[in-house]
């Protein structure tokens, strides 16, 4: 690999992620040549079911030059399962949802971390590895639950709710989880709203600030959920009508439902679990036909690995988590930017709401 060279250097004036992504392969010499094509044709054949050929070209030289930075870096990716497939397949070292990569980023041994994934996920990547450099490929990927709530409404919080123990699900900014008792994620919510509900005495719990992902675990629980009016903009769209009119078209579908959709979506499913649940279903029931109420990009990721299951696709996309891009990825590792910090502050306080929640879940 040549390499880099000083034109590719950050100009003086601001640019967007992304924009010198094409003079950086060039100064790398990859393009797509048919040498390139037989040496990656294996991983175009892993994703060939889900990425159109016509696609691969442009993909494939981006593949390439990342997964030999990466190396050269000793840099560790970090995918959620809500990336598209050709970074959750091909250069992702690591992917799961919310917990799998929080407990992958507590233990990454590289130098560097880069988070393919929103904000408030690179940001618990720095909170457990303090001392490495974490990057994420566009600083703008943020998201509406992390949006809808601050450090300072915990705060009120606790003052209207004295002595009732606060669950933060990790989709929140530092700030929020530093304010908060423990984190939680939709695989072990009511483990954990059962966990603090006994260690502080309390019949009730605050579990902020997905407003859907309260009420559904309230059904699961006799612990009284306080909820926040906080919602994901992907599943706040899916409505018990739009499912009830998917059966009424194909009667042998199976429907399987993330806990961050209204209670009625939920109602109207025949499974309902964490993004990592909801793959683990499908990987032990092998459905003929599957509708994965969620974020449209895990579907393609899980038919990857279930090549026998048909996937019907809602297609709501996460446009934060789309913000990531193979050239966005590309310039984070030449450029070492994008970095993500914390002060440190607060720092201390999120990472024991962190580690608390994967101690207990360990």
């Amino acid at each position: 690999m040549s390499d880099v060279t000083s034109n590719t250097m950050p100009p003086s004036s601001p640019v967007l992620p992304g924009q010198q992504a094409q003079a950086i392969l060039s100064d790398m010499d990859i393009s797509f040549t048919p040498a390139l094509e037989k040496e990656m044709s294996p991983l175009y054949d892993r994703i060939s079911s889900v990425v159109p050929e016509i696609e691969w070209p442009f993909f494939a030289p981006y593949v390439k030059a990342i997964n030999e930075l990466k190396r050269e870096k000793n840099a560790v990716i970090l995918a959620h399962n809500y990336q598209t497939p050709e970074i959750f397949h091909c250069v992702a070292d690591v992917v799961g949802d919310s917990l799998q990569l929080a407990r992958e980023a507590a233990q990454a041994k590289g130098d560097m971390i880069v988070q393919c994934g929103v904000h408030f996920m690179a940001e618990t990547s720095k909170l457990l590895n303090p001392d490495k450099k974490v990057l994420i490929p566009d600083m703008g990927a943020g998201c509406s639950l992390a949006e809808s709530i601050t450090g300072a409404d915990v705060k009120a919080l606790r003052q209207a709710y004295p002595g009732v123990p606060v669950v933060t699900y990790v989709n929140t900014s530092a700030d929020v989880k530093a304010e908060s008792d423990i984190c939680c994620t939709s695989s072990n919510a009511v483990a954990i709203v059962e966990a603090m509900a006994k260690e502080f005495n309390s019949n009730k719990v605050l579990c902020i600030p997905d407003e859907f992902l309260a009420q559904n675990i309230a059904r699961e629980t006799d612990i009284e959920v306080i909820a926040w009016k906080g919602r994901c903009e992907v599943h706040e769209q899916f409505s018990a009508d739009e499912i009830r009119q998917y059966r009424a078209d194909d009667p042998g579908l199976v429907i399987i439902a993330h806990p961050e959709c209204p209670p009625e979506v939920v109602d109207e499913s025949d499974f309902s679990g964490s993004t990592s649940g909801m793959i683990k279903w499908v990987q032990d029931n092998q459905p003929e036909r599957v509708l994965m109420v969620t974020e449209c990009s895990m579907s393609d990721n899980v038919a990857v690995e279930n090549p026998n299951v048909n996937f019907v696709r809602p297609c709501n996309l996460c446009p934060h988590m789309k913000q990531i891009t193979l050239p966005k990825v590309l310039e984070a590792l030449v450029f070492d930017r994008q970095e993500v910090l914390v002060d440190a502050d607060v720092a201390a306080d999120a990472r024991l709401a962190v580690q608390r929640m994967i101690d207990i879940n360990n």
